[in-house]
């Protein structure tokens, strides 16, 4: 398979690390440095506002000396670390206290006190007297309502860009931290999401080339792993029912082909002439003999059918059980006069009433009572007894026949299962009858239960609802 998804997590995380890091080194550095700036201009405004209004007017008084001015501007350009610029309203230098490698001029050209306008600073080279960008600030200097000078003051923008990058370097480390736990993500959906969906895949690849014992290798307690058990589980089920038809196929397909097998060699027998005419009417006896194992056999799959398609629909009345039993016993009598075999029937007082299918349980009578003539000697006798208790009625279905092996007890459900003890005595059994006994009273929600010991019977006891 190939790891596409795989890849598309990888593809997800560079595209991700990417993002963050363009994101962060252009948007996030710039909103930082346009704060800083608002910041700086802001702070220096207020400094050249109070030198402006407290110190700067006393000079057009000569309150102030000129060297005490130039003593003041530079105090504050060591506290500012910035140029500070004194000029008349004409835009003439008075005086000026200046950064590091920068110098004032006579006088700034096309001097205009109105080009900051609405803003508190405007950022450059300022008319090009600087080398570098700086941001300028401008306080007027009044004395007796006029307006005598200006305070100019001119911070380097490379300062403010120290500080952002100073501010931006904590950002970086967040950011690989980020990387680092998104990374592990990375890892965990690896490792606990994709490696299993992966093997489910490969499962899934293999159940469909039919290799139904191949396990899924999750075993984690979650979603992943609860998926992966019920497949597995479904695996299993699909494997024992893929045995189970292919083992019905072949008992089905031996069934078929003996009787088949004999009524095709007995027809051309016939035909070819090598069994005589006097001996039509014996080798006629078989054929419909066979004839009768196909039609029994048609006839169970085709009911069991029902129960395996979830057709059967139960047609429940209120019917006497012990009525049934008695027409059902009845009809055996051809059966049981030339092995004299009786049928004993231990009856309730009155009326015994049920609800369920009557036909079904008919069936279910007929199937256990047949079995019992079967596999009892002659000379013997079965019991058919009802009894009630509560809400149930039970009817057990009791020979003094050969009995069925503690081994072969709880196989003999089983569709075709026919024990090594009956092959010898039923010829004609299609392995079927028990199964729909089962089936029917499951469908009715009771239970049936056999007991048994080889050589002294069998009993078979279900139970049904009472009326009412």
């Amino acid at each position: 398979m190939k790891s596409i998804l795989h890849l598309k997590f990888i593809a997800l995380y560079i595209i991700f690390a990417f993002l963050c890091l363009f994101t962060t080194s252009t948007l996030t550095t710039q909103l930082v440095t346009d704060r800083l700036m608002e910041d700086t201009s802001h702070t220096l405004h207020k400094e050249a506002a109070v030198i402006a209004s407290d110190y700067l007017p006393s000079y057009f008084t000569d309150d102030s000396s000129l060297y005490a001015v130039q003593a003041q501007l530079a105090a504050m350009r060591l506290y500012l670390d910035a140029s500070l610029w004194f000029v008349d309203s004409t835009g003439t230098m008075i005086t000026s206290s200046n950064i590091e490698n920068t110098t004032a001029p006579e006088a700034i050209e096309n001097f205009n006190p109105a080009e900051i306008g609405g803003n508190q600073y405007i950022s450059g080279t300022y008319h090009g007297y600087f080398s570098e960008d700086v941001i300028t600030v401008m306080a007027p200097v009044t004395e007796g309502f006029f307006t005598r000078g200006y305070l100019l003051i001119h911070s380097p923008v490379s300062s403010i860009e120290e500080q952002s990058r100073s501010v931006m370097a904590p950002v970086y480390i967040s950011l690989g931290v980020i990387w680092l736990i998104s990374l592990i993500f990375l890892l965990g959906v690896h490792f606990f999401v994709y490696r299993p969906l992966k093997q489910i895949s490969e499962a899934a690849q293999q159940y469909a080339l039919g290799n139904l014992e191949y396990e899924i290798p999750v075993s984690t307690h979650d979603e992943m792993g609860y998926l992966s058990a019920s497949l597995n589980y479904m695996a299993a089920q699909l494997k024992d029912m893929d045995d189970y038809q292919k083992k019905i196929v072949a008992n089905v397909s031996h069934d078929f082909r003996s009787p088949l097998t004999s009524i095709k060699g007995y027809v051309e027998a016939m035909a070819d002439g090598t069994i005589p005419p006097e001996l039509y009417a014996k080798y006629l006896n078989i054929i419909l003999f066979e004839t009768e194992r196909l039609t029994d056999l048609t006839s169970d799959l085709l009911t069991l059918n029902e129960f395996d398609t979830k057709e059967l629909l139960l047609a429940k009345t209120d019917f006497d059980i012990q009525e049934v039993i008695k027409n059902t016993a009845a009809s055996f009598e051809a059966v049981c006069t030339p092995k004299h075999i009786s049928i004993e029937l231990l009856l309730m007082p009155g009326a015994i009433r049920v609800y369920a299918d009557k036909r079904k349980i008919q069936q279910v009578l007929y199937n256990l009572i047949d079995n019992a003539i079967k596999f009892s000697g002659n000379e013997s006798s079965i019991t058919v007894e009802v009894t009630e208790k509560n809400d149930k009625a039970f009817v057990s279905v009791k020979d003094h026949g050969i009995g069925i092996p503690r081994r072969d007890q709880n196989k003999i459900w089983e569709r075709f299962y026919k024990s090594d003890l009956s092959r010898g005595k039923d010829k004609k059994g299609t392995g079927l009858g028990l199964s729909i006994v089962k089936e029917i009273i499951q469908a009715h929600n009771e239970h049936i239960n056999v007991i048994s010991t080889e050589g002294v019977g069998t009993e078979f006891i279900f139970s049904l609802s009472r009326s009412g």
